[in-house]
């Protein structure tokens, strides 16, 4: 049913620096899209039925830019390394065992479900190199009612040879073969260009992944400027590249005309940010994980003033949870370090801003997407806060940000994605 009524405490998003509340408000869902929020039923839809959830807050849904399904088991471990030494000591070896159908299945169903429970509406995921496997992740996410794109991961050189796809030739037939049965099977989970990063794909891949998207005009993600060996390491393995950014750009795998998203950015200079804004390129931003890995901190408020695009993401497992919630406040505690010890030139996030990354900056990526207004695709959650205590009562505002804070998923009481309640 996608004619509806819900009422609460309703909060959203008018710019990345000022939120609205409506207490005792109501959003009207007709014909599966949001028609605003109302302080009482407007005229021409009483007749809809309604869900009166009462004074519990409700905000949109919240996307993920960036994660890794297969990661999803070695959440927690390995916190005390850097990228490179992280990724061959945990993750190749556990992305290794997705060749594997029945680990395969254990593994995705583990994280398809995690996922459903979390904040996450909707989510940009990486798989690994194994096309089989993809797709049965993108059956798992189909089943959820999330909205998700799911790339079969590519990568051809500087990787353990049990992980290492045979030549850019064979990289490029199994993920063609694995567009053209994905692309057009599932209603809410699509293929996505992947990339991994600069160092694990050669050139004559790079080229062809590029003409597959000029044939097939699906999205890419990757990876970005995170760490300073990763980009050294890019440097001399593109040494005709200006930049790391120019070095997809070379081969059409930055953006322009369609989208792209390049996790982390923590590094990026002025040349690759003014490439970014160029391209339209989003960055999703991963606060937990580039603590964890030691890469640094993206100074984001910045890359906001410069009119970037930025979103939001878990980055799981270098970042140890699911939870956009977490990644909220992880975003501005990392930007309030940042400006205290690093560059006070470069002001740190407020709670509007980092509520607006996870919403309308990551949701823009998926279209009209990530506040509540007229004619956009609804999404929403809804939060019991009532087990926070506090001596006397509290605006809407600060009460959401006292369960951002303070709250984890099990304060979610409802999740509605392309106006469908999952839970």
């Amino acid at each position: 049913m996608k004619d509806f009524i819900i009422m609460g405490c309703v909060i959203d998003s008018l710019s990345p620096q000022k939120l609205r509340s409506v207490e005792k408000g109501c959003i009207v869902v007709s014909q599966g899209l949001c028609r605003g929020v109302f302080r009482e039923i407007p005229s021409g839809f009483e007749a809809l039925p309604v869900t009166d959830f009462g004074e519990k807050l409700i905000i949109p849904g919240m996307c993920d830019l960036h994660l890794h399904a297969p990661q999803f088991a070695l959440r927690g471990l390995g916190m005390d390394m850097e990228l490179l030494d992280w990724l061959n000591t945990y993750i190749f070896p556990e992305e290794a065992k997705l060749q594997d159908p029945d680990y395969a299945k254990r593994s995705y169903g583990g994280f398809a479900e995690a996922l459903r429970r979390s904040p996450t509406t909707r989510a940009l995921v990486f798989a690994t190199i194994h096309p089989q496997a993809t797709t049965l992740l993108m059956e798992l996410l189909e089943a959820t009612g999330l909205i998700c794109f799911v790339g079969k991961v590519n990568m051809d050189r500087n990787c353990p040879e049990y992980l290492r796809e045979q030549s850019p030739e064979a990289s490029l037939r199994a993920t063609e073969q694995w567009l053209l049965e994905t692309r057009e099977r599932f209603s809410r989970t699509k293929p996505i260009l992947t990339p991994r990063f600069i160092p694990s794909c050669s050139d004559a891949l790079l080229q062809g992944l590029g003409e597959l998207q000029r044939k097939y005009h699906v999205p890419v993600q990757s990876h970005l400027s995170e760490n300073y060996g990763e980009i050294a390491w890019v440097r001399e393995l593109s040494p005709a590249a200006a930049f790391y950014a120019d070095a997809y750009d070379r081969f059409g795998l930055l953006g322009g005309d369609y989208n792209c998203v390049m996790a982390h950015c923590v590094h990026s200079g002025e040349e690759e940010l003014e490439r970014l804004r160029q391209r339209g390129v989003y960055i999703a931003h991963s606060p937990e994980s580039n603590m964890n890995l030691a890469s640094g901190v993206a100074p984001v408020s910045r890359y906001l003033d410069l009119g970037l695009r930025v979103g939001l993401a878990t980055d799981v497992a270098a970042g140890s949870h699911l939870s956009m919630l977490r990644a909220i406040s992880h975003a501005i505690q990392v930007s309030k370090l940042r400006w205290r010890l690093l560059d006070p030139s470069v002001p740190p996030l407020s709670f509007p801003q980092a509520f607006w990354l996870a919403t309308l900056g990551s949701g823009s990526f998926f279209g009209r997407v990530g506040a509540f207004r007229e004619g956009w695709e609804f999404d929403a959650l809804v939060l019991d806060d009532s087990n926070l205590f506090h001596p006397q009562p509290l605006d809407p505002l600060s009460r959401l940000e006292r369960a951002v804070y303070l709250g984890d998923d099990g304060n979610i009481v409802a999740k509605y994605v392309n106006a469908e309640r999952l839970f």
